[in-house]
C-alpha cells in the first residue's frame, strides 16, 4: 500500500502508547511499518533532501503534533509517552484524529498560529492535509527551484552559439574539469575536427581528456548525431566524450550510447540547467534557510 499521510499515523501512534510506556520513535516507526504492511521500497524512499526516510519523516511529526496537542509528553531523551489527555481521547476515540481535531488544544492552536503567522492566505489545514511541514518546505523548494531550471534553460537557449560555448566552459570548469578556466578556454571550441567541438581536461593535472560537442539544438538529437560523435572519438582513438544539447535525446540515441565502447555522457537541455543551478554558473543566491533540529546529546546529564 502506499505511505499513509502523517496524520493518518496519529491515531495508531496514539494505540500504540496507550500501554503508558516510554517509546522512541525508531520502535515506533517500526511497529507501523508492520501495521501499514509497507515494502521494503516504500520504507527506503527518501525526501528530495535524501536525508531520512519518508515515512520516518511522517511518523516524527505525527509525535511532534501529537505531543504539541498535549496528547503525548517527552518522557526523556528521544523518547515519548501518552499523556492522560491521550488516554481520555482513547476511551471515546474518533475514526481518525488529524489536524482539524487538534484544533479543539489551544496548546495545538498556539503552536499552529506561530507557524502560520507569516502566511495567512493558506490555512495549516490546506497546508498540512498530506504534507509534513518538512516535505511542505522540500516541495516547495523543488517547485522554486524547477521554475528556476525551466528560466534558465530558455535563457540559455537565447543565447548566441559563442556565449553557449563560453557557459559550456563555466559549467565544466565548475565541476572540476578542464584545470583553470583560462587552460579550458584554450581547449573548447578549437578543435572543428569532424563532430568534436572541443577537448578538455578531464583533472587538473591533464592525465587524460574529454571530447566534447556542445550545440544549441531545437528538436530532439538522434541516433546519427552520436554515431557521427563517436565515429570522432574513434578517429581520435578517445574513450571518453559529452555531448550537451539545449534540447533532449531520443530513446534511439540513449540505447546506442549504452551499447558502444566509448563512454558517451549526454547532457540535455535540462540537466545542463539543473548542472547551472548547483554549480552557481548564471545563478545568484537571494536568500538561504537552516533547517534544525534538537541536539538531545547536549542534553544528557552524567
Amino acid at each position: 500500500m502506499a505511505i499513509p499521510d502523517f496524520q493518518s499515523l496519529m491515531l495508531p501512534l496514539l494505540h500504540l502508547a496507550s500501554n503508558e510506556k516510554e517509546h522512541s520513535l525508531q520502535e515506533a516507526t517500526r511497529i507501523l511499518a508492520q501495521q501499514f504492511k509497507l515494502t521494503n521500497e516504500e520504507l527506503a524512499e527518501l525526501l528530495p533532501s535524501g536525508r531520512k526516510t519518508r515515512f520516518y519523516d511522517r511518523v516524527g511529526w505525527a509525535i511532534t503534533f501529537l505531543r504539541k496537542a498535549g496528547l503525548f509528553s517527552s518522557s526523556s531523551r528521544g523518547k515519548f509517552q501518552i499523556t492522560q489527555r491521550g488516554l481520555d481521547t482513547l476511551k471515546n476515540p474518533p475514526e481518525r484524529i488529524n489536524v482539524k481535531f487538534l484544533e479543539q488544544y489551544d496548546e495545538f492552536v498556539e503552536f499552529r498560529t506561530r507557524r502560520e503567522k507569516d502566511d495567512e492566505d493558506i490555512t495549516v489545514t490546506e497546508k498540512l492535509e498530506i504534507q509534513t511541514p518538512e516535505e511542505a518546505i522540500e516541495a516547495a523548494h523543488q517547485n522554486l527551484r524547477q521554475t528556476l531550471a525551466d528560466e534558465v534553460l530558455q535563457t540559455v537557449k537565447n543565447c548566441s552559439p559563442t556565449f553557449f560555448e563560453r557557459l559550456v566552459i563555466d559549467v565544466l570548469v565548475k565541476m572540476g574539469y578542464g584545470g583553470t578556466r583560462k587552460d579550458a578556454g584554450k581547449a573548447i571550441g578549437k578543435s572543428g575536427d569532424g563532430g568534436i567541438d572541443g577537448i578538455i581536461n578531464e583533472d587538473r593535472l591533464g592525465l587524460d581528456v574529454i571530447y566534447i560537442q556542445a550545440k544549441k539544438w531545437e528538436g530532439s538529437v538522434g541516433r546519427p548525431e552520436l554515431q557521427k560523435f563517436a565515429g570522432a572519438l574513434q578517429g581520435k582513438r578517445a574513450k571518453k566524450g559529452i555531448f550537451i544539447s539545449t534540447s533532449n535525446f531520443t530513446n534511439e540515441a540513449k540505447e546506442y550510447v549504452s551499447q558502444i565502447d566509448s563512454k558517451i555522457t549526454l547532457i540535455d537541455g535540462e540537466t545542463l540547467s539543473q548542472l547551472m543551478i548547483d554549480y552557481n554558473v548564471g545563478i545568484n543566491s537571494i536568500a538561504t534557510y537552516e533547517l534544525k533540529k534538537i541536539d538531545n546529546d547536549y542534553f544528557i546529564e552524567e
